[in-house]
């Protein structure tokens, strides 16, 4: 991870599939002595290792990066479920999920449900209605690697939101 200077941005290849560029003043947070990768980068390769599907997972990923607002991690997740085959609708909508019929499974929705919950922890403490939604569809160890999915995303949004990661640069791994 060598910094190089470009017209007032910072450019940062990392050891993983991604490239991030920082506009000025804020910080380069995945410099190497910080760190920082290797912490979020264990957290993120738990969970994909966690058994949960794949394609359920960057769905998640999208979602909270939307309800966040983190530009990178809506353009990242967008193109990793593109390049997987998801379909641009459902890649649309996954923000408006509730609404939206049929288009997800109830597993699916039930997820989407716990990943909002868990994202807006301190305006309702994870209401009871939507943890029993989840139990229906998730088995105790896959409700707690749901979970950390959901704390691993909203991580990732917050230093890319902080520190100002400038999006429509990452590019899937092909």
């Amino acid at each position: 991870c060598e910094g190089a200077h470009h017209k007032g941005q910072r450019h940062f290849e990392l050891p993983f599939h991604f490239e991030v560029k920082f506009m000025a003043p804020r910080i380069p947070f995945l410099t190497p002595s910080f760190g920082i990768v290797p912490a979020l980068m264990q957290l993120q390769e738990h969970v994909n290792q966690s058994g949960l599907e794949t394609r359920l997972l960057h769905l998640l990923d999208l979602l909270v990066s939307r309800i966040n607002g983190c530009a990178y991690c809506i353009d990242m997740h967008s193109k990793d479920l593109r390049a997987e085959g998801e379909t641009d609708l459902r890649i649309d909508l996954v923000s408006v999920w509730d609404e939206s019929g049929e288009l997800y499974t109830e597993r699916e929705r039930a997820a989407f449900a716990w990943a909002e919950a868990v994202t807006h922890v301190g305006e309702g403490h994870v209401p009871d209605e939507v943890f029993e939604l989840a139990r229906k569809q998730f088995s105790d160890e896959e409700l707690a690697k749901l979970t950390l999915a959901v704390i691993s995303i909203n991580s990732w949004n917050r230093m890319c939101i902080s520190f100002r990661a400038e999006p429509g640069h990452y590019q899937p791994k092909k």
